[in-house]
């Protein structure tokens, strides 16, 4: 059992960099995992804000990525049986979608953030840990341009949106 999240947060930030790949080469690659990995980190954060979150998700399992195969249409030609795929059991759907909704929206992103450096258990993090989530350059936009577009990245943020905006206490919620 793994008391802390990066299981969760290595394998959602994986499946979003595959499913959004990076547009360059091995920099490009590089910045995109960063990014991803800053979503994924304060959505899984935010998601399982105490320990003991962080020990039943480790108990009961995140769900894994079948479901947002679906939505993005990944899962139509691949085999994702066996060993070099067991990674995928550790992608966390809701993560996922939290961390898609930050990565296209700078206000849920800086909201979030927040909130993670206000307190919880895992971090007293500052907004400049994540800089690459909050204040992407144009080599990061580049790098990171599948990943970062709304409208790709659309049927993935909607699954859970509504539960990000209430867990950030944002007035949208109430509208959604």
């Amino acid at each position: 059992m793994h008391a802390d999240l990066s299981p969760v947060i290595a394998a959602t930030a994986h499946w979003l960099n595959r499913a959004y790949p990076p547009s360059g080469g091995a920099l490009a690659a590089a910045l995109c995992e960063v990014q991803a990995r800053q979503a994924v980190t304060v959505a899984a954060w935010l998601r399982y804000p105490t320990a003991m979150d962080a020990a039943l998700l480790g108990t009961a399992g995140p769900g894994g990525a079948a479901r947002l195969d679906w939505v993005t249409g990944a899962d139509a030609h691949d085999d994702r049986d066996g060993e070099e795929h067991a990674w995928r059991t550790w992608v966390d759907e809701v993560v996922a979608s939290w961390a898609a909704c930050l990565l296209t929206d700078p206000e849920l992103a800086r909201l979030a953030v927040t909130e993670v450096a206000a307190g919880g258990e895992h971090t007293t993090a500052t907004p400049a840990a994540f800089r690459r989530l909050l204040t992407p350059d144009a080599t990061d936009r580049r790098a990171a341009a599948l990943l970062r577009h709304p409208d790709l990245l659309a049927p993935v943020a909607g699954l859970h949106r509504t539960q990000l905006l209430a867990r950030l206490g944002s007035d949208e919620a109430l509208i959604a």
